[in-house]
């Protein structure tokens, strides 16, 4: 007991009286003070007191599928700085091959009494995917954003890019570069994201896209190069990606045949990442409107946990496309 209170009284800054003083429920310390204290236990892993169970800690999970794509990092940090000016603490859960899975974050998540989950991508748009543990938050009533395009049955609010918006866009560019035959690299086929941006490309293609113009991947630099490749093959002159990871793969299978871009092949990615006008050529690519989802998000969950009704709907918000170095007018057919 004494080792815990002098542990949370570091981390808030107090006395470790004070500490106790809440921890008994005793009167003469700030809402602010008590807010603090119970965050610290929660942050610590400390459970609460019996009769302090009852309350929501300020914490909120931020579940992302990966570090590596630097899209997930970036909403982040928007989505834990709108938070903080909310008076809420993230804690960040962020899988990993063979590390803790979704399921087993939410539930660890429960066991601390959230106050919400925001997921910043996840299972939730994979048709094909467990989803028991959503429909347990949705149970308990636990306020929950999803970011992304959702599968149906999953009855939370929703925040993201439009997904058919940004292949018109790439398409289009290519197109009108004069572009006749291009490919399209896309996530595994129950990924709800890339069947809308099939569907998008489709209707960009005039209502018809042969099979062999489509590849599968994970997202991936190594996925990117693999699909990237086989579309190669079959002749493509342009490449639209359904990530910059995937784009920088595929910008890497074109290096590999001794081809140039964009003088050979053009690409272009998707999400706008960091870093991307540092690559070689600089990466033309379709931006999410990062900031603007992230704090819609963080506004549509503290409107659940504040008790107001939100729409359980999808928000949807307007990519740019950025033209940079990686597209470029279709080279000339050779002549004998």
């Amino acid at each position: 007991m004494t080792r815990r209170l002098a542990q949370v009284a570091k981390k808030v800054g107090v006395s470790e009286a004070t500490v106790s003083r809440v921890l008994n429920g005793k009167p003469g310390v700030s809402e602010a003070t008590r807010q603090s204290v119970l965050t610290a236990l929660d942050v610590l892993g400390y459970e609460r007191p019996t009769q302090l169970r009852g309350e929501r800690a300020r914490l909120v999970g931020l579940v992302l599928p990966e570090l590596q794509n630097p899209i997930f990092p970036a909403f982040a940090e928007v989505i834990g700085s709108a938070l903080a000016q909310q008076g809420l603490t993230p804690v960040l859960c962020t899988q990993t091959k063979g590390g803790v899975s979704e399921a087993d974050y939410v539930e660890l998540l429960l066991q601390q009494q959230v106050s919400g989950v925001v997921f910043a991508g996840g299972l939730f748009a994979q048709a094909d995917a467990p989803h028991e543990h959503y429909r347990q938050l949705a149970e308990r009533r636990i306020p929950v954003v999803l970011m992304n395009a959702a599968i149906d049955g999953l009855d939370f609010p929703c925040v993201a890019c439009d997904d058919a918006v940004a292949v018109e866009q790439s398409w289009r560019h290519l197109v009108s570069l004069g572009h006749e035959r291009i490919g399209l690299v896309l996530g595994p086929s129950d990924h709800i994201p890339s069947r809308r941006r099939l569907r998008a490309a489709v209707d960009a293609a005039g209502g018809a896209l042969a099979d062999e113009f489509v590849e599968r991947s994970i997202f991936s630099l190594e996925g990117g190069q693999a699909a990237a490749s086989k579309l190669l093959d079959r002749g493509v002159t342009g490449i639209v990606c359904a990530s910059d990871p995937l784009a920088l793969g595929a910008v890497r299978a074109v290096r590999r045949r001794g081809l140039r871009v964009p003088q050979d092949v053009s690409v272009v990615g998707y999400d706008d990442s960091a870093f991307m006008t540092c690559t070689e050529p600089p990466l033309t690519t379709v931006r999410q409107p990062i900031e603007a989802m992230g704090r819609a998000a963080v506004e549509l969950l503290c409107a659940q946990i504040q008790g107001n009704d939100v729409p359980h709907s999808e928000l949807l918000f307007e990519p740019e496309l950025v033209v940079r170095g990686s597209t470029a007018q279709a080279a000339l057919p050779q002549t004998a």
